[in-house]
């Protein structure tokens, strides 16, 4: 019993850590994920978690460096009494998340692994449900402890660990993701990214006499009752599908894809950094007319051009949905370069870069 206790110890373990890296990859997504559970559960129960909102980024630090450190000191069985108790209470909290994501189709992507692996609620679901089996039966079997020596040991490593994951939290926020793992990310070709990779195949599921069946082409034979329509290869769809660029005089989303081009990704004017746009103004007279630089933002017109008036930033300015925005980048405001359509430059407001380093990104 103790080898296999060891081993559900090792699965449950490494997945918190895993689970807890990626997310310490991207602190302001797993908050993002955060502000859309406190907006539902205002008004499915209580508007108090709208409390919450402003203190999502340090919500999900705290929560993100707790599955890693958690998940090391399931590995070393560290203080077990504590730690399992922390376990079960953790996975039955994520377990009521994804079971309520599912259930109410609430929040359609949980966030459990970022936007490293998309998993369906469902799919969170009975994750959960199996990591609570194996959280009860460690808490019930694993009867190992450590000695004296190796739990003073394990102090000091935890620490260790806890700080430096800390660290690792607020460098991704002040910059951006370690690894992006989103379709806008550098190397990605925004238009082929809006395209299918192949061509859509469909399965026709009919019935009859009570049977259920399945057809590749839509059966002539019209005693069959038509039941639905289901894609067989979803893999080939588009990774990106929200992409559009407009302002009042229309769609320009094609437009954007021509030439080079620096975008200002500006999706809420009263939260953005107003502190580094000296910086950005002045990248924007050194670029010139070699570079055409362009806001996208969420915000109204209105709001948008007494921002402009009190920033000195002069570019023209288009609309792009806040959501499509943030997954661009993490950072309000944040550059993003594209080249013809191709995804060759992103910094975070806190590195904006010379006129010199984006001119040689677009070949000039």
């Amino acid at each position: 019993m103790n080898v296999i206790a060891a081993i559900v110890r090792f699965l449950v373990g490494g997945l918190f850590i895993f689970s807890g890296l990626i997310k310490i990859n991207d602190p302001v997504g797993t908050a993002i994920k955060m502000e859309e559970y406190f907006e539902v559960f205002s008004s499915d129960f209580g508007s108090f978690f709208h409390i919450f909102v402003p203190y999502a980024l340090p919500i999900a630090i705290f929560l993100c460096v707790l599955e890693v450190v958690l998940g090391l000191a399931i590995i070393l069985n560290y203080r077990t009494s504590i730690s399992f108790i922390v376990l079960i209470v953790l996975i039955f909290f994520f377990t009521f998340l994804t079971f309520y994501s599912a259930y109410f189709n609430k929040v359609t992507d949980c966030g459990c692994f970022g936007d490293a692996i998309k998993l369906t609620p469902w799919q969170s679901f009975y994750k959960d449900i199996i990591l609570v089996v194996m959280s009860i039966f460690l808490f019930i079997f694993s009867t190992t402890q450590q000695s004296l020596k190796a739990q003073k040991t394990s102090d000091y490593v935890l620490l260790i660990f806890t700080a430096l994951n800390i660290g690792l939290a607020v460098y991704a926020v002040k910059h951006l993701p370690y690894i992006d793992f989103r379709a806008y990310k550098i190397g990605n070709n925004i238009p082929a990214n809006m395209q299918s990779s192949s061509e859509l195949i469909y399965e026709y599921i009919m019935e009859k006499d009570g049977k259920e069946f399945k057809f590749e082409t839509y059966p002539t034979d019209t005693t069959y009752k038509y039941k639905e329509m289901v894609l067989t290869n979803p893999e080939v769809l588009p990774k990106i599908t929200d992409f559009a660029i407009w302002n009042d005089d229309g769609d320009y989303t094609e437009d954007m894809f021509v030439g080079k081009k620096l975008f200002l990704v500006i999706y809420d004017v009263s939260k953005t950094n107003k502190e580094s746009f000296s910086e950005v103004v002045n990248l924007q007279t050194s670029l010139g007319d070699q570079v055409e630089v362009i806001a996208l933002t969420a915000s109204d017109a209105e709001t948008f051009k007494l921002f402009q008036d009190e920033t000195g930033f002069s570019s023209p300015f288009y609309y792009t949905d806040a959501t499509v925005l943030k997954t661009i980048t993490r950072s309000n405001p944040g550059l993003w370069l594209l080249d013809n359509g191709t995804v060759v430059g992103k910094w975070h407001y806190n590195d904006v870069p010379e006129s010199s380093t984006v001119l040689g990104l677009v070949g000039l």
